[in-house]
């Protein structure tokens, strides 16, 4: 089946699906175009800050360039991750791998409250069964096995995993199940060095300590493994939030024409402009990312990308607002490579607490603020052995991590970091009139 035309729908609830407008493939496969429908332009919002309610075809960014494969504003965001694509590829076998393919059969679980049907008259999205739940997850891990080795399904295994519907971004073998009623993401060992699901799971404990909003995380027991649950934060019971990630944010955010900054400061100051201003959250929002990057940093989790942060948008209807998503795939990357995937600062990507500090105002913080907040984190990083031991992390795999989470380049600046040298902010230099006398 080959699919050039699709329909976007709304379903923050399930039963109600409301439509959005129609999707259609640009030629030679150069990303997915959508036109609202008139009933949503009277009545809707917009999806991101790059699609307002105007009665027009808004194309995807970059359509003429490599980076061509990519739906309109928040639309990329209902797109399979990397795994789920793999599976879609290795279960559904479409005829084609255009991205409009890998929309439909998605499937209609995906991340947010956004659906893809056929249709416009009804909601009609791929058919599926019920989600997997947790006593199946054995079976889901060795299901995910054989799609890394390649091999074979039966229909009931295909049958469980089709659609590899996941709202977090990445590459990792991982499939959606149902716990007590809720919808959860389980992540399966996928031969790394250290035990990854329980090392995450320490890892997230360890951020909440620090002041960070995780994402809920359990430790499932398999056989001679541990696979990690983390319940969705774009779900309320049955209801679905609609959510979008930092990489859509930013580029909606970005002017026609120019590159957009990957980054925490970009993202810090977008939550400060359209985060949710009651109680002064978006504030609180803009800090606790700040208090994230720096962790980030510390604890060398350098897969920090633009999908691996999201924000929840409350209150579609009346204002759109951005609340910041729960944090989620934060664990130890052991790659000593000294650089983040999303830019710190004034030198970028670089790995240090002085890049992080380089753009605190962006993040709202006076200098000493966030020096405060740096030695807070540290404070609760130098504790990271003996929480890792407390939640069952081996001591064969914290020696592992340690080599580059207690190695030089990392706990040299936990133990070099000054705090007395940000206490007093820059003076900002007035720009003298061309006219005055010299």
């Amino acid at each position: 089946m080959r699919l050039d035309d699709l329909h976007l729908w709304f379903l923050a609830d399930p039963d109600r699906p409301q439509y959005v407008g129609a999707l259609k493939l640009m030629a030679a496969g150069k990303g997915v175009s959508l036109r609202y429908g008139q009933d949503w332009l009277a009545h809707g919002f917009a999806l991101s800050e790059d699609l307002p309610l105007v009665d027009t075809e808004f194309l995807p960014p970059g359509r003429f360039s490599a980076d061509a494969q990519r739906a309109v504003g928040a639309v990329d965001d209902a797109r399979p991750d990397l795994w789920g694509e793999k599976v879609i590829r290795f279960v559904d076998r479409p005829q084609r791998l255009s991205l409009m393919e890998y929309l439909y059969y998605a499937g209609d679980d995906r991340f947010g409250a956004l659906g893809v049907s056929t249709a416009a008259s009804e909601y009609r999205p791929r058919a599926a069964g019920p989600l997997p739940r947790l006593e199946d997850a054995q079976q889901l891990s060795e299901v995910a096995a054989k799609i890394q080795a390649v091999e074979p399904l039966t229909d009931l295994e295909a049958k469980m995993i089709a659609g590899g519907g996941s709202p977090l971004g990445g590459t990792k073998p991982k499939a959606l199940i149902t716990i007590d009623g809720e919808q959860w993401v389980i992540k399966f060992f996928n031969h790394e060095p250290v035990d990854t699901p329980l090392v995450e799971h320490a890892t997230m404990t360890l951020a909440a300590s620090a002041g960070i909003a995780v994402a809920q995380t359990r430790v499932i027991d398999l056989t001679g493994l541990h696979a990690l649950a983390i319940r969705r934060f774009d779900r309320e019971q049955r209801r679905r939030i609609h959510s979008i990630s930092a990489g859509t944010a930013i580029r909606a955010a970005t002017a026609t024409g120019q590159e957009p900054r990957m980054g925490y400061p970009e993202l810090a100051r977008i939550l400060r402009r359209v985060g949710v201003a009651q109680d002064k959250a978006n504030q609180h929002d803009a800090r606790e990312l700040f208090t994230r990057m720096v962790f980030n940093i510390l604890m060398d989790n350098t897969d920090d990308h633009e999908k691996n942060h999201s924000l929840l948008v409350t209150n579609a209807f009346a204002n759109g607002r951005y609340k910041l998503a729960p944090a989620y795939d934060v664990l130890p990357t052991n790659s000593g490579q000294g650089f983040q995937e999303f830019v710190c600062g004034a030198t970028g990507q670089d790995s240090t607490l002085s890049n992080a500090m380089s753009e605190c105002e962006a993040f709202g913080l006076q200098p000493a603020e966030a020096a405060a907040d740096v030695v807070r984190i540290i404070a609760v990083v130098d504790t990271w052995k003996t929480h890792f031991a407390q939640m069952g992390v081996t001591q064969r795999d914290i020696e592992n991590i340690a080599r580059q989470v207690d190695g030089d380049y990392l706990l040299g600046q936990r133990r070099g970091f000054n705090p007395a040298e940000f206490q007093h902010s820059p003076v900002k230099k007035t720009r003298k009139s061309p006219f005055s006398r010299a």
